[in-house]
């Protein structure tokens, strides 16, 4: 009979539209494929969630760090490298404008288009929240044990080789070219 923690980690993925899990058999006999990406997928709320604990809206707080290391993005590139709408960029950014944290510039290349700018204020509250945010998600992530680190690290960096040189445009099996 599977635990209770096991069946509400089975029925929070389902929710992320992995569907019936029950048909793999116990998550312990996953492929580590399979392992992985559902850990992948439900990474994602949990992340978000931590930031909010900490008073600043995750899109906001990827935003503001997104920023800071290329000050002067367009907001749909900003959209498209946080992989969220450009709706979702636009209300983001009011609300970081109107509380000072960002501002939008016209593009000196482009009069009509418009940059987004951290301001000081914005670094000052990145600078605030980015320790106390960083310590909760090193202790999230912190459950690999001492002798597994190496093989856990080697798979990580094979499987991000693997996405850095997976082609463009290339379908998956199973997929009509």
């Amino acid at each position: 009979m599977p635990s209770k923690h096991r069946s509400s980690n089975i029925a929070a993925m389902e929710n992320l539209g992995f569907g019936d899990l029950t048909v793999l058999g116990p998550m312990e006999e996953w492929p580590v494929g399979r392992l992985f990406g559902a850990a992948s997928r439900l990474a994602g709320p949990v992340v978000w969630r931590i930031v909010e604990k900490h008073g600043i809206s995750p899109a906001g707080f990827f935003l503001l760090r997104l920023l800071v290391v290329e000050d002067g993005l367009r907001p749909s590139e900003c959209a498209k490298r946080l992989l969220v709408t450009p709706a979702t960029i636009t209300s983001v950014v009011d609300t970081l404008e109107r509380n000072g944290h960002v501002r939008r510039e016209r593009s000196y290349r482009d009069r009509r288009g418009v940059m987004l700018r951290i301001t000081d204020e914005g670094r000052r509250l990145l600078a605030e929240k980015s320790q106390p945010i960083g310590r909760d998600l090193h202790e999230l992530y912190d459950v690999v044990e001492e002798g597994d680190e190496a093989a856990v690290r080697r798979f990580l960096l094979n499987l991000i080789k693997q996405f850095e040189n997976y082609p463009e445009g290339k379908p998956g099996k199973g997929d009509s070219a």
